[in-house]
């Protein structure tokens, strides 16, 4: 089951990648990558964990699967993917540039990595009011991350070399 929530979560990726291209408002600009920025793809994979996350529930339901803290592991899944991928991302993208394929094999590996650490979450005792607790945690994470994309900070992380601007509309002034 992991390696196949693995495959379902990569290519999930792709989808989320171009929702704001494709439907463009500024509620979706909170949830989707409005733009090339590393900060932007890290935002598309918090998304991407938290939908699958959806998709996951009814799976292990119409298997029969029996599992405890569900809404607590698919945060912690969607905030940790972060910075393993950031941790193993930026060294090989500052240092060789950007390379697709390597891009698209450490997300993979990460999604792999991230959905085994949760399997053993998923296995834990029951964890009192661990839904609660979760959902405004990812309410929270969603305000922090609406605010960065609206007025992103003048820092290389939002910066997008393709468009030249930082977040969603503010374009980098040559002078």
């Amino acid at each position: 089951m992991i390696f196949v929530n693995s495959i379902l979560t990569f290519l999930l990726c792709f989808l989320t990648h171009f929702i704001y291209t494709w439907f463009p408002n500024p509620v979706f600009a909170i949830f989707f990558p409005v733009n090339e920025s590393i900060w932007e793809h890290m935002k598309m994979l918090y998304t991407t964990i938290l939908l699958y996350g959806i998709i996951e529930y009814f799976l292990l339901k119409k298997f029969k699967i029996t599992f405890n803290n569900f809404t607590l592991t698919t945060f912690l899944k969607s905030i940790i993917i972060i910075p393993i991928y950031l941790i193993i991302y930026l060294p090989i993208y500052y240092n060789f540039g950007e390379n697709m394929l390597v891009t698209f094999i450490i997300l993979f590996i990460t999604i792999l990595f991230v959905n085994y650490l949760a399997s053993k979450l998923l296995n834990l005792h029951h964890i009192n009011y661990q839904k609660e607790v979760s959902i405004i945690f990812i309410i929270i994470v969603y305000v922090i991350m609406g605010y960065l994309t609206f007025k992103a900070p003048r820092k290389e992380l939002f910066f997008d070399t393709q468009e030249e601007k930082y977040g969603i509309n503010d374009y980098l002034i040559k002078e």
